[in-house]
Parts: C-alpha cells; sequence; structure tokens
C-alpha cells in the first residue's frame, strides 16, 4: 500500500512538472520569439498583393491598415464612416506608398454583403483581418440596464466574422496560401459578467476561429484568434496606456510576429501573463456579487474624477 501511495504522489508530481513545461514554452513565444521562427520582411506579400480589414476606420483595425501597409500589401478598408475611412487611406498612401481601397458598409446590417463581395472581386488577398466589432454599452453593466440592441451587436460580432470569412476563405483555399485574424477578446476565455452578451459573442469568434484552423492548416492557411485584454481604442475610450493597456500601434506590431504560433495568441507578452493569472482566479469569485458591485463603483468613481 505505501509503495501505491508513493509511485501515485511521483506520477502526480511528474503531471505537475510537465504541466509547467507546457506553460513555459507557451510563454516562450512571447519571451523567445526568435527561437519560434522569425517571419521575413516579404512574408506577407507572399501570400497575396492585398489586405482586408474590417472596422478599420479607427483603433486596432486602422493600427492593422497601416503596419500591413507597413509590411508591402495593398490594403481594402471597411467601416461605416467614410470620412474616417478617407482619412487613414490618405495617410497609409502618402506614408508607405501602397494602393488603398474604401468600401463603406455598417456590419450591424445584413445586406451589405452583396456590395463588399463585388468590390473584392479580382483582387488576390492574402490577410483578412475580421476586427469589426461593438460592446452592448460604453459602459459595464447587467443585461437588462440597456436598450435591446442585442441584434446589431450580433450581426457585427458575429455574422460579421462568418460572411466575410466565407466570401475570402474560398481563394486562399483555391491558392492553398492565406492568413485569417478574427480578433476576440479576452473577456471570451470565461464568462464575464457585466459584459454578458459581448463576452459569448467572443467565444464564438474563438471557439470558430480554432475549428476553422483545424480545418485548413493542411491547406496552407493560417486562421487565428487573437484575444487581447487592454488595448487603447476609442470603444475603451481611449484609456492611458500602461503596461498592461497597450496602443492599438504596439500591439498591432507584436501580435503580427506571433500569427504562426498557434490557433490562438494573446497578442503580446503582458496580456498572456495576465492571461495566466486570470486563469488562476476561481469563477465563483469573478462572478460574486460583491466583487461586480465593487468593479462597478470602481467606473463610476474613474468616471466622476474625469
Amino acid at each position: 500500500m505505501e509503495l501505491l501511495v508513493q509511485q501515485f504522489f511521483t506520477l502526480l508530481g511528474l503531471i505537475f512538472c510537465l504541466h509547467l513545461i507546457l506553460k513555459f514554452l507557451g510563454f516562450s513565444k512571447y519571451l523567445f520569439p526568435r527561437l519560434w521562427g522569425v517571419l521575413p520582411p516579404s512574408f506577407f506579400q507572399t501570400l497575396g498583393e492585398w489586405a482586408v480589414v474590417t472596422g478599420a476606420g479607427d483603433g486596432i483595425g486602422k493600427a492593422y491598415a497601416i503596419e500591413l501597409a507597413n509590411r508591402g500589401m495593398n490594403i481594402v478598408m471597411i467601416s461605416r464612416t467614410l470620412e474616417k475611412l478617407q482619412k487613414v487611406a490618405l495617410e497609409i498612401e502618402l506614408t508607405t506608398g501602397r494602393n488603398v481601397k474604401i468600401i463603406q458598409a455598417d456590419f450591424t446590417k445584413n445586406k451589405i454583403y452583396e456590395h463588399i463581395e463585388e468590390n473584392l472581386k479580382g483582387l488576390e488577398i492574402g490577410v483578412l483581418v475580421n476586427n469589426v466589432g461593438m460592446l452592448h454599452s460604453p459602459d459595464p453593466c447587467s443585461f437588462l440596464a440597456v436598450p435591446d440592441n442585442d441584434e446589431n451587436l450580433i450581426n457585427c460580432n458575429v455574422v460579421s466574422v462568418i460572411k466575410m470569412t466565407r466570401l475570402v476563405l474560398k481563394q486562399m483555399a483555391q491558392r492553398r496560401q492565406g492568413i485569417v485574424l478574427n480578433i476576440s477578446s479576452a473577456f471570451g476565455s470565461f464568462p464575464c459578467p457585466l459584459y454578458a452578451i459581448y463576452s459569448a459573442s467572443k467565444v464564438f469568434v474563438t471557439t470558430f476561429s480554432k475549428a476553422l484552423q483545424a480545418e485548413y492548416k493542411s491547406e496552407g492557411i493560417i486562421i487565428q484568434a487573437v484575444t487581447p485584454y487592454g488595448v487603447s481604442t476609442p470603444m475603451t475610450k481611449n484609456q492611458s496606456t500602461n503596461l498592461i493597456t497597450k496602443s492599438s500601434r504596439d500591439f498591432v506590431q507584436e501580435s503580427l510576429n506571433h500569427i504562426t504560433h498557434g490557433s490562438e495568441t494573446f497578442g503580446c507578452l503582458a496580456h498572456a501573463v495576465l492571461g495566466c493569472i486570470m486563469n488562476q482566479v476561481p469563477m465563483w469569485v469573478i462572478h460574486s456579487t460583491r466583487v461586480q458591485e465593487y468593479f462597478l463603483d470602481f467606473i463610476n468613481t474613474k468616471q466622476s474624477k474625469e
């Protein structure tokens, strides 16, 4: 019996050590990205001439459009506000010399995809960034505390990813190359109270991305969910940047270095560390009424000081 107990704890120790090794390997791609392979400067150009970015008028989408142009790609920018698109397009053309095509579309609507498909005809698309997204409310709040905009949010956060991926993946599969980056959120890694619909929509994006990667990786296509924590954008009220909250530009530049490192990435080292910490927090703590009340009080106090 004593020998059996000893063997059990030995096995338990080996499993724990293996767990730590796997965790370290996961972090090593952020700590030592060169060990995992450095993408050559011409990498993106070899995939196709054009990159398509949704929600490209500002925030993370704008940063992807600019950075992919800096890396040699022509850009298709799709968003709702024409003035923002025109401003960013001019900036890209003047600073990078790349071609930019604008498609105005409101992703809260469903009758836009024929228009988008028509405007994408004849373009060799190497990269698709499904970035467009929206919150159910500018501030965290309970489900019944905001007007019913559920359909708009689902169309924008979920349907857009499905429809745009279907449009572009067809030609990528024919050419057996391409990248689809689906911008999800770390809030989709656990059921997040006060962001219920948003959190659920990002669960879909992450799961959808991983399933498609399993289906199409043998055809030379990369499909990756990008799951950041804090990024300073208009949607997050342009929060001040710090160790955790990244600027859109810094986050995108780092996240593009990890596109060959698996079907899901936090995008940067700081968010990977935070994700590891959050995974150790018991769900009952996150879901407790007291924690939610404290969080709401913290947000209200912060806003009153601004």
